[in-house]
């Protein structure tokens, strides 16, 4: 069936398009499972996490705010994968443009919204750039495995953080309290992302989504974007026409930590005002450095596919919650459940390459058949040759 599938130009494409979305499916039917033997009804369960996720205003908000994050993350994702890179390092990298934006912000309490807001993205930008230029770097011009450079990274600013707030950029408030909790002062009220009262809704969400469409033109309708993609493609063949196969390593990791940078900074001025460790780093970021990836991947590595893939995937995240408070069901569930959509989506790229490659073997029997029907036709044209010729 899926050979017959595969033959069809539009069915295949069609298929490869769903495969993600019939990947959480599946992983939803075994949470089923799961619910059932921990004595949940499946149905139930389910109806509180779509309820969860879009059953009110707020939810619906809710969902959207939970995909920002997730949506710019992705993007640098999208990038580093097609410069043939792999980037874990979305949670360092977001830790580090969230601690810039944040020492700004509490730098100039003063200063209008205006100056220090834009001066604050810009900070958590560039910071997140140098987070993920680092182990571009590494990688380009010492060998250095970037999956293993940038996991370190996340670990380093993890601990900076910890450092940074249980000192330099703690609460002078904390400081005479017994509890010392390590978060730091709240910024100024002005400084706050413009959001749609009552939600929780802000101005980043719209940030993300018309960034999402510039990447798209960057990396298709740009000179840098096509160099950035022919090395990913095939690094010794660019380095043949002329392309500089290490800065364009270099700039991919860079540009894909800049965008989790900026996910940070967006973080603290549209929905915590302030930032907050307990230690690791998803009590800040709330795993978004990772669940990015999965964002991008579920969008198929495409830039504009990424916005209703984070926004798939952050109704699951806010939705999983509802579902725990209504069925009572141990938070493991969730992380269990969170996991089973990460594994089945990452799978179906192994049923989307099969597809690839029948079509492409589809394809190339029919150029084979046409060109024997050519030839066969030439041989039926040509001139009989007699006795006299020969």
């Amino acid at each position: 069936m899926l050979k017959t599938i595969a033959r069809h130009p539009y069915l295949s494409r069609l298929l490869d398009a769903l495969l993600p979305l019939l990947a959480t499916l599946a992983a939803l039917g075994v949470g089923a499972i799961m619910l059932f033997l921990l004595g949940a009804n499946p149905v139930e369960a389910y109806t509180a996490l779509l309820e969860g996720a879009f059953g009110s205003q707020n939810a619906l908000a809710d969902t959207v705010v939970k995909a920002t994050p997730l949506l710019l993350v992705g993007l640098g994702i999208c990038i580093a994968f097609r410069g043939g890179v792999i980037n874990i390092g979305g949670e360092g990298q977001l830790i580090a443009g969230a601690i810039s934006g944040t020492y700004v912000g509490l730098s100039f309490p003063e200063q209008p919204a205006t100056v220090v807001v834009p001066l604050a993205m810009l900070a958590g930008f560039f910071a997140g750039a140098i987070w993920g230029g680092i182990p571009g770097l590494l990688k380009a011009y010492y060998g250095v495995n970037e999956i293993l450079s940038t996991i370190m990274m996340n670990q380093i600013a993890v601990q900076i953080m910890n450092y940074l707030l249980r000192g330099p950029l703690i609460d002078p408030e904390q400081l005479t309290r017994a509890s010392r909790i390590p978060e730091t002062a709240r910024l100024a009220r002005s400084f706050d992302l413009p959001r749609l009262v009552p939600t929780r809704l802000h101005l980043g969400a719209l940030i993300a989504v018309v960034l999402a469409f510039l990447v798209y033109v960057f990396l298709w309708r740009t000179t840098i974007g096509y160099r950035i993609r022919a090395v990913g493609l095939n690094p010794d063949a660019s380095k043949y026409a002329g392309i500089q196969v290490k800065r364009y390593i270099v700039l991919s990791l860079l540009l894909s930590g800049a965008f989790a940078g900026l996910a940070g900074a967006i973080q603290v001025y549209g929905v915590h005002h302030f930032m907050f460790t307990d230690g690791s780093a998803a009590g800040f970021t709330g795993s978004a450095g990772f669940n990015g990836i999965v964002a991008a991947l579920f969008g198929k590595l495409h830039p504009v596919g990424t916005i209703p893939a984070s926004f798939i995937f952050g109704a699951l995240l806010v939705g999983a919650n509802s579902l725990q408070r209504a069925m009572q069901v141990p938070s493991a569930l969730i992380t269990a459940l969170n996991g089973l959509v990460v594994v089945f989506v990452v799978s179906s790229e192994l049923w989307s390459r099969r597809i690839a490659r029948l079509r492409q073997t589809g394809a190339g029997a029919e150029v084979d058949a046409a060109l024997l029907a050519d030839e066969f036709d030439d041989d039926s044209r040509a001139e009989p040759v007699s006795e006299v010729n020969l």
